[in-house]
């Protein structure tokens, strides 16, 4: 351990600990030593261990060997409620929250405010502390708004104001921007500064390289179940990193590889919808092109209309030069039309159904004879395309929730590689995966697209928008608001910052 002589210094300490479900080992001997008033990164692969070790700190699970200190004092807890209690609190990165309880009884779920000493709720109380909550973080919803109404992005804001309010003296934030645009994640780190200020320590784990290097002082690195080390900010660069991480060099995180523009594919014409209005585009094949906007900016929504999920107002949508009317996803599929949702647990996966059944699901019609499945064919062509994808995972009869979430994720790109769409849309396709799977993504986005595939996406990730698309396509308040192409990305004519100021309205 850095710094053993100055245990006082330290408010977690973590050494030696394992965790193995059956054959699996998780965790291997692992240490992990946070200051008191650092924001401390915590680095891997997915599956590298990282959650299973603050769901051991947190309650969820209990260690197999090892021992844990908090405040200087043995630390053991069998579930979150015991670790809130004690002081320390998690921000998880698979949001569940409670769809039919208002953001107020969200945020004070488990320590309601009582009238008196009766068993009756106080709910004008707890409804005017929530208010005053959420006023700090100057959020568009209320303690009455309900949590099934909200949107991934307010529900993960949420989540980070239950987390502060809890005057907890360690919080772990787990991917906590991954649904958050460039504004919210500024505010984000100002609340993070806030409390590293006041002495409380963050644990922060994300993929997202230069958040790691503006907001945090330290790093661990885990790899495969293992401890591999751990540096202070100052004194590493982004490449030893992603070295520790992957044990092998990740040449390029952005593999986008120049592919010859075809002929249109995909038009929309004045397309109105709720949350956007007046939108025209084109994709055209071999293309990829990003939109890029603020959260709430009417991306998502036009995507989702496009699919057929949403209703669309007005306007026109062509495929191959034909106008067509996508009444529902059934249709957008049968059309040649695919669509990666940013909420994959939601609503791109059976989690606890077979790899193989979750491949084949779309077209499961072209294996199908009457009431009958070609099983041998569908095994076939499911092993074929997960081979492609690099789908790591001892057997396609696994379920897909046993998987880490960059493998969870090309499993969702597998079954529309299935499907062969000519137009595929992707929002944010990398999100909550790591650098290494991140960049295989990107590596099979070109292999699509050099097939003649063309390819919409949406990313909040702007070194990711600017590093894959061919044109950039910004949204600012449900309008377009500005385009910029590759070329101009290459010859620096623009800049992370000229994108930024069209999202802003500029």
């Amino acid at each position: 351990m850095d710094d053993m002589l100055n245990r006082s210094d330290y408010i977690l300490n973590v050494d030696g600990v394992s965790k193995a479900f059956g054959g699996t080992q998780a965790l291997k001997d692992v240490q992990l030593h946070v200051k008191k008033g650092e924001v401390h990164a915590l680095l891997g692969e997915n599956g590298a261990g990282k959650s299973t070790l603050m769901n051991i700190i947190i309650g969820l699970l209990q260690k197999d060997a090892g021992t844990i200190e908090f405040e200087g004092k043995p630390y053991h807890v069998k579930s979150p409620v015991e670790a809130m209690n004690l002081g320390i609190t998690m921000i998880h990165q698979e949001l569940n929250p409670e769809p039919n309880m208002t953001v107020a009884e969200n945020l004070f779920l488990h320590r309601e405010s009582m009238k008196g000493k009766s068993f009756f709720l106080d709910k004008k109380a707890q409804n005017k502390r929530a208010e005053e909550l959420l006023s700090k973080f100057s959020t568009p919803y209320g303690p009455k708004t309900m949590m099934k109404d909200m949107t991934l992005a307010q529900v993960q804001m949420s989540e980070i104001i239950k987390a502060v309010s809890c005057d907890a003296r360690l919080i772990i934030m787990d991917e906590p921007t991954s649904s958050l645009d460039s504004n919210e994640t500024d505010h984000l780190f100002n609340t993070i500064r806030e409390l590293k200020a006041r002495g409380v320590s963050i644990i922060y784990i994300s993929h997202r390289m230069e958040e790691i290097f503006e907001i945090c002082d330290r790093v661990s690195v885990f790899r495969d179940g293992t401890y591999v080390g751990a540096r202070d900010m100052d004194g590493v660069t982004r490449e030893e990193l992603i070295h520790l991480m992957v044990g092998r060099k990740v040449t390029s995180v952005f593999p986008k590889v120049d592919c010859p523009i075809g002929d249109e594919v995909f038009r929309v014409e004045g397309l109105c919808g709720n949350g956007f209005e007046d939108i025209s585009f084109t994709v055209h094949a071999g293309e990829i092109v990003g939109l890029s906007g603020l959260v709430g900016s009417g991306r998502s929504e036009t995507v989702r209309a496009i699919f057929g999920l949403d209703p669309i107002k007005k306007g026109k949508m062509f495929l191959n030069g034909k106008e067509i009317n996508i009444k529902n996803p059934r249709s957008a599929i049968k059309k040649d039309i695919c669509m990666v949702n940013e909420d994959r647990k939601a609503y791109g996966l059976c989690l606890f159904r077979s790899l193989r059944e979750n491949i084949s699901l779309p077209t499961l019609p072209d294996r199908q004879r009457k009431p009958l499945i070609n099983q041998q064919r569908e095994k076939e062509e499911v092993a074929t395309v997960a081979e492609k994808l690099t789908v790591k995972a001892a057997s396609m009869e696994h379920n897909a929730y046993s998987l880490s979430g960059g493998n969870q994720q090309k499993v969702v790109l597998a079954k529309w590689v299935m499907a062969s769409p000519k137009f595929l849309i992707l929002d944010e396709p990398t999100r909550g995966v790591d650098v290494g799977a991140k960049s295989e993504i990107h590596t099979l986005m070109s292999q699509f697209a050099s097939q003649g595939m063309a390819i919409l996406m949406i990313s909040s990730e702007l070194p990711e928008i600017m590093g894959m698309s061919d044109r950039i396509l910004i949204y600012h308040e449900g309008r377009l608001n500005g385009e910029f192409s590759r070329q101009d990305i290459l010859d620096a004519h623009v800049t992370q910052n000229d994108i930024l100021a069209k999202e802003f309205g500029q």
